[in-house]
């Protein structure tokens, strides 16, 4: 029986994983790197670990420890905690973030990928046990979306591909076809609040896979969460990139939308 170890961040997706790993007769082995973990991660997983993020030597140990062949990396951990002083890097931390030529998403992930390689397991395609979560091009909710929301939907989409391309961020929030926001360090839930708050409301968000997307790590998803920033910003619609994205507690999420009126398209 294979076991896999789940560096967990915040959100349901990590419990989601764990649940279908082990419905498939893995072992897992969860880890929560950041404040926040889902409580239900700890039931939901054989063993559960809290670690902090930085702590890479004390996470590696206890991977290898535990006979971990293969390694995921799902929820949500913001760049924000190597800047916020809240998360203290240990040694080997410190060396691999010394070592970066800057500090984008996918030079910092790319280098923990090699990290956990060089500690003799293997990095999982986030999506590779749970690909049924990716919707298939069309609109998910009962409300179809209004000229203008395709309009912004077409525009959004193209945009966040941009910036995905940048390695900025996979988020970007838009009214009539003009950007209120973009997703950088701050994470997805603040740049769509951002994003309301400028754009008064009516907003549209967009949501992508990078054009280079590397599955083992910042695979987009959108879940309850997501869902509640949007009703805070006052958005009407959401579109996200069918077959690339993950959406997370389906029914939930569509019960908000549908609740308050956001129509949702995977284009």
């Amino acid at each position: 029986m294979k076991r896999i170890g789940l560096l967990a961040g915040v959100g349901r997706l990590p419990v989601t994983f764990a649940r279908a790993a082990r419905g498939m007769g893995f072992t897992v082995i969860a880890i929560g790197v950041v404040p926040g973990i889902d409580e239900e991660l700890a039931t939901a997983a054989d063993v559960f670990y809290t670690i902090s993020a930085g702590e890479l030597d004390t996470i590696l140990t206890t991977l290898h420890k535990e006979q971990a062949q293969e390694v995921t990396m799902l929820g949500k951990v913001t760049k924000e905690l190597l800047f916020s002083g809240t998360t203290r890097p240990d040694v080997r931390m410190q060396k691999l973030l010394a070592a970066l030529p800057d500090r984008s998403d996918d030079t910092i992930m790319l280098a923990l990928v090699r990290e956990i390689m060089a500690a003799g397991m293997r990095v999982l395609d986030q999506t590779a046990l749970i690909r049924s979560l990716m919707p298939a091009p069309g609109v998910l909710t009962g409300r179809q979306p209004t000229a203008a929301e395709q309009e912004d939907m077409k525009f959004g989409f193209h945009m966040a591909k941009q910036i995905g391309g940048l390695d900025i961020g996979q988020t970007v929030v838009v009214k009539n076809k003009a950007v209120m926001a973009v997703e950088a360090i701050e994470g997805t839930d603040a740049c769509i609040r951002r994003g309301g708050q400028l754009g008064r409301g009516g907003v549209t968000v967009a949501k992508v896979a990078k054009p280079e997307q590397d599955l083992r790590f910042d695979v987009p998803s959108v879940g309850p969460d997501t869902l509640r920033a949007m009703i805070d910003a006052g958005a009407v619609a959401l579109v996200l990139e069918a077959g690339k994205t993950l959406l997370v507690d389906r029914e939930r999420v569509l019960e908000l939308a549908e609740k308050n009126g956001i129509t949702i398209v995977a284009m």
